[in-house]
C-alpha cells in the first residue's frame, strides 16, 4: 500500500528564499546527501504524444501519475526510474535503480530488456511505454537546498535556477544545452507525513504566499 504524503508548494522570490532559509537553518538539518547544502537535480520527465501528463497537471485531474528518471550533481553512478502519483492533493513516490546503459537504452529507444529486468516499476514504465506511448519529453534541470526536520517526517526543499532541455532527452550527455525555463523563481516545497509541526509552519510562512501547484515540468515546457 503506497504511503501517501502532505504536499505543499509556493513560488517565492530570492529575498523571501533567503529569509526562509536562514530560518531554517535554525530548526532543520540540511539533508546528509547535500553537498554544501545543496546539489543539482537532472530529470528526464515522460509523457505521450497528447501531453497527457503535462494536461492532467494543468488541469488538476484528482488521480495522475508522472515517470521521469533522475540523478544528481552529474553522477551517473547512482540513477533512479521514479514515478510520482497524486491522489487528492497527497503525494506518494515510487522508484527503482537503473545503470547509466538502461538508461541510456530507455532515452535511444531499446526497451527490449525492460520487461526481463526484474523490477516491477521498470516493468510498468515498459508496458505504458508500449501501451500510451510514454516517451522521454525534456530535461529538468534545478538546484534544489534541502532540510529535513525529524518529527512529522518533515521534508523542506527550495529550488531554483529551473532549466529546460527544450526538445534534447539525451539527459546523461553533459553537454546537452539547457537555458532558463522562463522569470527566474523559487518554489518552496514542504511535505510531511502525519503532521506538519507549528515550528515548520511557521519558518515557511510568508505573508502574500499561498499554496499554488506549481510543475517544473509544466515550467520546462513552455517553449514547447
Amino acid at each position: 500500500m503506497p504511503q501517501y504524503r502532505h504536499e505543499w508548494k509556493h513560488e517565492i522570490n530570492l529575498p523571501d528564499r533567503i529569509a526562509v532559509r536562514r530560518r531554517l537553518r535554525l530548526i532543520a538539518r540540511p539533508d546528509e546527501h547535500a553537498d554544501g547544502g545543496r546539489y543539482l537535480v537532472r530529470s528526464l520527465y515522460f509523457d505521450n504524444p497528447a501531453d497527457k501528463a503535462l494536461r492532467e497537471k494543468i488541469d488538476g485531474v484528482n488521480r495522475r501519475e508522472k515517470f521521469r528518471i533522475r540523478y544528481y550533481n552529474g553522477d551517473a553512478s547512482l540513477i533512479h526510474l521514479e514515478k510520482k502519483s497524486k491522489l487528492s492533493g497527497l503525494g506518494t513516490k515510487a522508484m527503482a535503480e537503473l545503470s547509466a546503459a538502461e538508461a541510456q537504452a530507455i532515452v535511444d529507444g531499446d526497451l527490449s530488456w525492460m520487461p526481463d529486468s526484474g523490477r516491477p516499476l521498470v516493468q510498468e514504465l515498459y508496458h505504458k511505454m508500449r501501451a500510451q506511448g510514454l516517451r522521454p519529453r525534456t530535461i529538468v534541470d534545478y538546484t534544489r537546498e534541502p532540510f529535513v526536520y525529524a518529527p512529522g517526517n518533515v521534508r523542506v526543499t527550495l529550488d531554483y535556477d529551473i532549466r529546460t532541455g527544450l526538445q534534447c532527452t539525451d539527459f546523461l550527455n553533459p553537454n546537452c544545452v539547457t537555458i532558463p525555463a522562463g522569470e527566474p523563481v523559487t518554489i518552496l516545497e514542504v511535505k510531511w507525513g502525519a503532521f506538519l509541526p507549528d515550528i515548520i509552519r511557521d519558518a515557511v510562512q510568508l505573508e502574500g504566499r499561498r499554496t499554488a501547484a506549481f510543475s517544473k515540468y509544466a515550467q520546462c515546457r513552455i517553449y514547447g
